[in-house]
């Protein structure tokens, strides 16, 4: 990434990407960047720094910022998210942004308060609301499993259709570049459900290896996942999204890519093929 695209104070279009290191926020911001959009990264390795827990980072990366790719970490569905939605919108709208564009969580009621406060912020807003990530298996919690052969994880048989990182990236740029997208909610699935042992299998045949799938139960998974020293906000996080967002709700695949970009969403199969042919998932 150069300098200019993370740097640059010229023009109207400067947009902040809020979680600028993370799965999309990397993503939106290498697109804006190939677009020569004039972008600001916001996170806490950045100058300035951003921290969602210190009010006082906030003000600094807004200054002259026009749009901003809304990523709240670790998840709106924590307490505190609302909270915190409605501080940066405002102070976003008294620094002059215009419009914003918010990622949510499918299915999550929490998600939900905050989508209404974006959308009474007075900014020009679009939601786009995903589904399950993919990359959740190759650049997160689940990145270790696979590689070790065998997953394990309290979901049954509902269905979830994961969305590809990829494709939640492409809508926020779209929305971000294009002022049509205002006022428009886009859900951002894959183009069908699978279990989570249906995706480990996906992924056991990209790599030509055999990967279990183990369920448990969701108490046993939070003990296991305390044991091995994860912060409690993921903890509880997990355990929520896994015990209570995953019970059919958004069994659905939804149209947001097609809506938002006139394509088919990317199908976890070729997700799969593609990592693996990157040689992520080897031992």
């Amino acid at each position: 990434m150069t300098n200019k695209a993370l740097n640059s104070e010229d023009g109207d279009d400067l947009t902040l990407v809020l979680g600028g290191t993370g799965k999309t926020g990397r993503r939106v911001v290498e697109r804006l960047e190939a677009l020569d959009v004039p972008v600001r990264m916001g996170s806490r390795s950045a100058s300035p720094a951003f921290d969602w827990d210190d009010e006082a980072t906030w003000a600094p990366v807004l200054q002259g910022v026009a749009k901003v790719y809304l990523s709240y970490y670790p998840d709106l569905c924590v307490p505190g998210a609302p909270e915190a939605i409605r501080a940066f919108t405002g102070k976003a709208r008294d620094a002059g942004v215009r419009h914003v564009v918010l990622l949510s969580g499918r299915g999550e009621d929490e998600a939900r308060e905050c989508e209404r406060i974006v959308q009474g912020s007075g900014l020009a807003w679009t939601v786009v609301r995903a589904s399950w990530f993919a990359q959740n298996f190759s650049e997160d919690y689940l990145l270790d499993p696979v590689r070790d052969g065998e997953v394990v994880l309290p979901a049954g048989d509902v269905p979830e259709p994961f969305a590809d990182a990829d494709d939640i990236a492409d809508v926020a740029v779209a929305a971000l570049t294009d002022p049509a997208h205002a006022g428009e909610v886009y859900e951002v699935t894959g183009p069908r459900a699978l279990t989570f042992a249906e995706a480990v299998a996906e992924i056991g045949r990209a790599t030509g290896r055999e990967i279990a799938f183990v369920p448990v139960a969701v108490d046993d998974y939070a003990a296991a996942l305390a044991h091995h020293g994860l912060p409690d906000e993921v903890t509880g996080l997990l355990t929520y999204l896994f015990g209570t967002v995953l019970d059919g709700r958004n069994a659905e695949p939804a149209d947001g890519v097609r809506r938002a970009l006139g394509r088919a969403p990317r199908d976890f199969a070729d997700y799969a093929r593609d990592t693996a042919a990157s040689g992520i998932w080897n031992t």
